[in-house]
């Protein structure tokens, strides 16, 4: 099982180690990578393990997350409602989606009744059906949701129904692999990269399975177009990739560079290169590392 907590603290490295030393500390745990960003004030941890102890793993990452950071005084481009922000459980090799839904239930509601901190469940592991889109679930962020909380439509699936004075509220979930990838443009204006942004997504009629928005990259004073594919097998990288740099032309901008966050399959990667490539035959067998780990 692979678990991607997303934590709300890009700024202190001191604080991200520490919590990736929590989930480290767990036995049969592997922690794969840990990507900070300033600008969004985030980080995401890549972690794989049998199922047991990705439970007590992402249950120690979000208490020490509870300790370190103060959403008070949090500010970042990327929504959020918590210190911990979002965490997905994701069927790799022996599990099923049926078994992640049931241990991101059992972890929401752990960290309901221990740490108090209400909690949200999203996607496969959704108990309403307004609530398996991430977007909307972390619609108004922690700031409206301290409004919001006690209203019956936003009451959590476990916990208080009030926000957590230093940790929010986290969203637990289960899903399958997404890829986190982002577009820097050659501008400086976020009005074009909230266009762009708007017409790739599929929530304003763009493209199926990408969420998208646009961001200002502060520290490098330029904008950015941050995505989610949520299914990269329905709607390719290149064919999004695509589409913004048909967009960023409309406004006479040009595409900086990409990146990603965290990790990708990789069949993502080899769809990706027989595209770019126009190698439609390329297989992972072709791969001469691949063929190693054989």
């Amino acid at each position: 099982m692979e678990c991607v907590p997303n934590f709300s603290e890009g700024r202190r490295p001191e604080v991200v180690r520490e919590i990736v030393a929590a989930i480290e500390a767990v036995s049969g745990i592997r922690v794969l990578d840990y990507s900070s960003d300033t600008s969004h004030n985030r980080t995401v941890v890549t972690f794989v393990g049998t199922p047991e102890a990705c439970e007590e793993a992402a249950f120690a990452g979000i208490a020490r997350a509870c300790d370190l950071i103060d959403m008070a005084k949090h500010h970042g481009e990327h929504p959020r409602l918590g210190a911990t922000d979002v965490v997905p459980f994701i069927p790799i090799s022996g599990v099923t989606m049926e078994e992640c839904v049931e241990i991101a239930r059992r972890v929401g509601q752990r960290v309901g009744e221990e740490l108090e901190i209400p909690v949200y469940l999203y996607e496969e592991a959704a108990t309403r059906p307004e609530r398996r889109n991430l977007a909307d679930v972390r619609r108004g962020e922690y700031e409206g949701l301290k409004e919001s909380i006690g209203t019956p439509e936003r009451a959590p699936d476990f916990g208080p129904a009030r926000v957590h004075p230093t940790a929010g509220a986290t969203i637990i979930g289960a899903r399958m692999p997404l890829v986190a990838f982002n577009v820097n443009l050659g501008t400086s204006d976020i009005g074009i990269a909230k266009k762009i942004a708007r017409a790739v997504r599929e929530s304003s009629g763009g493209l199926a399975n990408v969420k998208a928005l646009g961001v200002m990259l502060e520290d490098r004073q330029i904008a950015q177009v941050s995505m989610n594919l949520v299914n990269y097998v329905k709607t390719p990288i290149p064919r999004v990739m695509e589409m913004v740099r048909r967009e960023a032309d409309r406004y006479g901008v040009s595409v900086v560079e990409s990146e990603l966050i965290g990790l990708m399959p990789m069949d993502a990667v080899l769809d990706t290169a027989a595209y770019y490539l126009q190698l439609p035959k390329l297989e992972q067998s072709q791969i001469i590392e691949a063929r190693v780990w054989e």
